[in-house]
């Protein structure tokens, strides 16, 4: 560091004050009379919202502090760049999806680091709201929403609008409609994060040059949802037991998805009585389903019904995945052929693959392809390369997808026919995904997850 901006930093460190603010004290005066890089520390207790910080200082509950709004508005505003928010409880904001009422709202005026960390923030409509605070960075936060209503009435943990370089990293965030939700974005990070609860683990739109990494989804009704993005990297994430989709990707494309893992489960059958997800799926085309579990009917069904779900994306390479026990490995449908799929792993779907296409794609490449566990080839040479090509559908998989009522006639002699010809004859499988060098073995497990999660 040059020796005048050292000189600076340590005149300004210097210069800091501590205030010290008690229940009850007004702490609107106390940080309107603050000056910039003073410390409020907030003594144990309930402190009165809504408040606005319009001065470069810390707020430290020091984990003993609250800050309650009065169920109007946002209960934290940060207007200008240098503000940090740590260690304090933060409810009661108001409900106006419109005025965007927050736990902790950064505006635009922010642009240029605020930081909120190590807080719990609960009962509010949005968590966080970055409404234009570039270079912003929310970490390590307990994030809990509205509990009860619909959920498309419900805010979002956290919200990005239009906040390049902004960071979400390491935060637990449930309940409300989605955990990250970002818009009209770029060069973003969301990283390390657990959401629970949730309609979606990741809401992504409109947001490119970006990372999505190391984050675990559970239970929610779709992991990550990525949408009209480009250019983005999607690694090490875990989606397990969500209900509808692991991975959706809908016209994003250049992206890189690596390192993931979706693992379905039994899960119970619902009845649903929100339309949630309708406003955001068929909007885009995708398959419109319910969004807020109400009561099971005592029966279960796989869930997810689709590890991953691929509509009009193209130009992606997903390498090293493991897509595991849901209805149907990986869907793909509305052009998006163009897709690399090596050194991934297929395990347990019911359904490897869906394609409903004639052309033929091999998903192998410099001599390598992915692991189907249901394939009974041989290695002869031990090379960890099956001897024969694997295909995941034939023509029987056609006329279930276009005649589901056909599935009873599956056990009969004339459908056991055509699959013996159908393996006899190659020339009569229809178009769709071959894989010539399948692999013998899956991948490893990615080492980034948790012991109890590397199955």
């Amino acid at each position: 560091m040059p020796a005048a901006a050292l000189a600076a930093s340590l005149s300004s460190a210097a210069a800091a004050g501590e205030i010290v603010v008690s229940p009850g004290e007004a702490l609107q005066a106390a940080l309107d009379r603050a000056e910039p890089g003073d410390i409020l520390r907030l003594q144990p207790g309930v402190h009165r919202g809504p408040v606005t910080i319009g001065r470069a200082v810390t707020l430290d509950g020091q984990d003993a502090a609250t800050v309650a709004g009065s169920g109007e508005g946002s209960v934290i505003t940060v207007t200008v760049p240098g503000v940090t928010v740590r260690r304090l409880t933060v409810r009661g904001s108001g409900r106006s999806l419109e005025t965007l009422d927050s736990g902790i709202l950064l505006t635009r005026t922010a642009a240029g680091g605020a930081l909120v960390e190590h807080n719990r923030i609960e009962n509010n409509l949005f968590g966080v709201y970055v409404h234009g605070a570039a270079g912003a960075l929310v970490r390590d936060n307990v994030i809990v929403g509205q509990t009860s209503g619909r959920s498309s009435e419900a805010g979002n943990g956290v919200s990005v609008w239009n906040a390049p370089g902004a960071r979400i990293i390491g935060n637990d965030i449930s309940f409300g409609r989605d955990g990250i939700m970002v818009m009209s974005s770029r060069d973003n990070v969301f990283r390390g994060n657990r959401f629970h609860n949730l309609r979606f683990g990741v809401h992504y739109m409109y947001t490119n040059n970006s990372e999505v990494s190391g984050n675990i989804s559970r239970g929610n009704a779709i992991g990550f949802a990525i949408m009209f993005s480009n250019r983005l990297t999607v690694r090490d994430n875990l989606s397990d037991g969500d209900r509808d989709h692991g991975l959706l990707f809908n016209y994003a494309n250049g992206s890189v998805i690596a390192g993931n893992v979706v693992r379905g489960r039994m899960l119970p059958a619902t009845r649903w009585r929100d339309a949630g997800l309708s406003a955001d799926a068929g909007e885009h085309g995708l398959p419109v389903g319910g969004a807020e579990a109400r009561e099971a009917d005592g029966a279960a069904r796989t869930g997810p019904e689709k590890c991953v779900f691929i509509y009009n994306a193209n130009n992606n390479r997903f390498e090293g995945n493991r897509f595991e026990g849901c209805e149907t490995g990986i869907h793909f449908t509305a052009g998006s052929e163009g897709n690399a799929m090596t050194g991934n792993a297929f395990i347990r779907n019911r359904t490897q693959v869906k394609y409903v296409g004639t052309r033929f794609l091999d998903w192998s490449k410099d001599g390598r392809g992915n692991y189907w566990s249901d394939n009974p080839a041989f290695d002869l040479d031990g090379d960890g390369i099956a001897d024969i090509a694997y295909r995941p559908n034939g023509i029987v998989d056609r006329v279930l997808w276009t005649a589901p009522q056909a599935k009873v006639l599956l056990n009969s002699p004339a459908v056991q026919v055509i699959r013996w010809a159908q393996s006899q004859f190659p020339a009569l499988y229809p178009g769709g995904v071959v894989d010539s060098r399948p692999l013998m073995a899956p991948p490893a497990p990615p080492p980034h997850l948790p012991q109890g999660d590397r199955s």
